[in-house]
């Protein structure tokens, strides 16, 4: 082959690979290149994931976001300084709230209470404010119950007993041990015999001759158990005053005191005094025997 006919080869051989060249350029790729992974990282492909790891990774400074705010710190006033509470203003109560009733203020003392407390009371009568030392479910009643009582003596003792000191604010000059029916019925005849009688607040003591003890009927051999022997029974042998004087009984059986006397007939089932039988001539004898008549003299 002559020199021009391998110039004119190799042109040729020179043009095709040009052609093939911009051919291979012209033509986009069909997948693109994607970045290489870094070490310890794994590439996400689905598009759900990407989105809930978006919002993930967002939820830290979400948080972050709507936590309070701390308060800031109140510097302690100086010693001796004056303190001026503001107060706030109160929303109007709804309906509801209107219908509920309203509590009490704390540390506010109730006015009728108070009062009751305050009131004065009558020379020698007790202010009943609790139901402390009271017994026989009466405020008015004080003293202590007892154990039951026995006795070898067929008849004598009893059940329930009690040890009252003071009915209706009228002391007793001894605790007299009896039951809680007696201890109701001289508490009745403090207030409807004895005050109406000699005046209210007037008798501030009765003197106890006698109440719970294990004998027979005006102490008589073979008699029949007295009432004294089943706790029913009180002696009074005399009324003491506001003023300190003492009447007895049996030296001072007046107008005034029998009026006191009568009183008791009804309330007592027995009533005996002087003039009665002999046997009661220097006190006064009421029992409540279980019987359904009255015996009054």
């Amino acid at each position: 082959m002559t020199r021009g006919g391998v110039m004119r080869r190799g042109v040729l051989t020179g043009v095709l690979l040009l052609a093939v060249a911009g051919t291979a350029m012209a033509e986009p790729p069909s997948v693109s290149p994607r970045p290489m992974a870094r070490p310890g990282m794994v590439a996400v492909t689905d598009p759900q994931a990407v989105g809930v790891t978006a919002q993930v990774a967002a939820l830290p400074a979400l948080a972050r976001s709507l936590r309070p705010k701390a308060r800031p710190a109140v510097a302690e006033p100086p010693q001796g300084a004056q303190v001026v509470m503001a107060t706030a203003s109160v929303p109007k109560p709804g309906l509801f709230s209107l219908l509920r009733p309203a509590k009490r203020p704390t540390g506010l003392v109730d006015k009728q209470l108070v009062a009751a407390t305050l009131a004065p009371v009558a020379p020698g009568r007790q202010g009943v404010v609790s139901q402390k030392g009271a017994v026989c479910g009466d405020p008015s009643i004080r003293g202590e119950t007892l154990a039951p009582i026995t006795s070898r003596v067929q008849g004598c003792g009893v059940a329930e007993p009690v040890r009252i000191t003071s009915v209706a604010g009228v002391r007793l000059s001894q605790a007299a041990t009896v039951d809680c029916a007696t201890a109701r019925a001289l508490k009745t005849w403090v207030e409807r015999g004895v005050e109406p009688a000699y005046g209210r607040g007037k008798v501030v003591e009765l003197q106890v001759a006698g109440s719970y003890v294990c004998r027979t009927r005006n102490h008589r051999a073979g008699a029949k158990v007295s009432e004294h022997g089943r706790g029913r029974a009180i002696d009074i042998s005399g009324f003491t005053f506001s003023n300190g004087r003492t009447v007895s009984v049996a030296r001072n059986f007046d107008r005034t005191m029998r009026k006191a006397h009568k009183a008791a007939c009804g309330i007592f089932k027995t009533t005996l005094g002087p003039g009665s039988d002999g046997m009661h001539e220097d006190h006064l004898h009421f029992d409540v025997a279980q019987r359904g008549s009255t015996y009054c003299r």
